[in-house]
């Protein structure tokens, strides 16, 4: 798909890229504004595209080391408005696309499972952070609006549906989508095609 700027955008990417090759070398162009917060766990491949309004945040927490907590491949794009919150880690291989008005996180304030709970008297803010590491394989094209939960990990070659919920493990060439997600296609390599399941 090529795309066709006006001289405003153009202009504005001219600028973005001039910023992109000062402070993030290895990118192909971030759009700003861009908020980027506990970037010393931040890694990222050469190819990286950012749109508008994009938030990464990787946060510490006690007894830390210096592993990076968000790590994206080589030419992962990303739409306006992606919110990415990693405590303990995402990965998102190589060549992915995301839509915009995106969530993943790995992280979540409180236990609500039947084994732990928090109390609703407790400030939400003072519950303590549950992580679970999040894995995005290669080639995914994650939908609009998609918010992928702590503990998901999603194979290579997958498709997300548009308003997904995502939690859970999913196996590679599958297409997700739903509220909770859930297969509704699997690639069939043998008939090169998308069958229903």
């Amino acid at each position: 798909m090529k795309q066709e700027y006006g001289l405003y955008e153009t202009i504005l990417n001219l600028k973005n890229i001039f910023l992109t090759k000062l402070f993030w070398r290895n990118a192909r162009l971030i759009r700003y504004p861009f908020f980027m917060r506990g970037q010393r766990f931040f890694s990222y491949q050469k190819g990286l595209t950012l749109g508008y309004f994009c938030r990464f945040e990787a946060y510490s927490l006690p007894d830390d080391t210096e592993e990076k907590k968000i790590v994206i491949g080589e030419n992962c794009k990303f739409g306006d408005r992606v919110h990415i919150s990693a405590c303990s880690k995402i990965t998102i291989a190589d060549s992915c696309l995301f839509a915009s008005n995106i969530l993943v996180t790995d992280n979540e304030h409180g236990d609500y499972s039947l084994h732990s709970q928090e109390s609703p008297y407790d400030l939400p803010d003072q519950r303590p952070v549950k992580t679970k590491p999040v894995v995005i394989g290669e080639n995914t094209w994650v939908g609009e609006n998609v918010v992928i939960l702590p503990g998901s990990s999603i194979g290579k070659g997958c498709v997300i549906g548009a308003n997904s919920v995502v939690k859970g493990v999913f196996p590679d060439y599958c297409i997700i989508a739903g509220s909770p997600a859930k297969i509704v296609k699997r690639y069939s390599f043998d008939k090169k095609v998308w069958e229903k399941v």
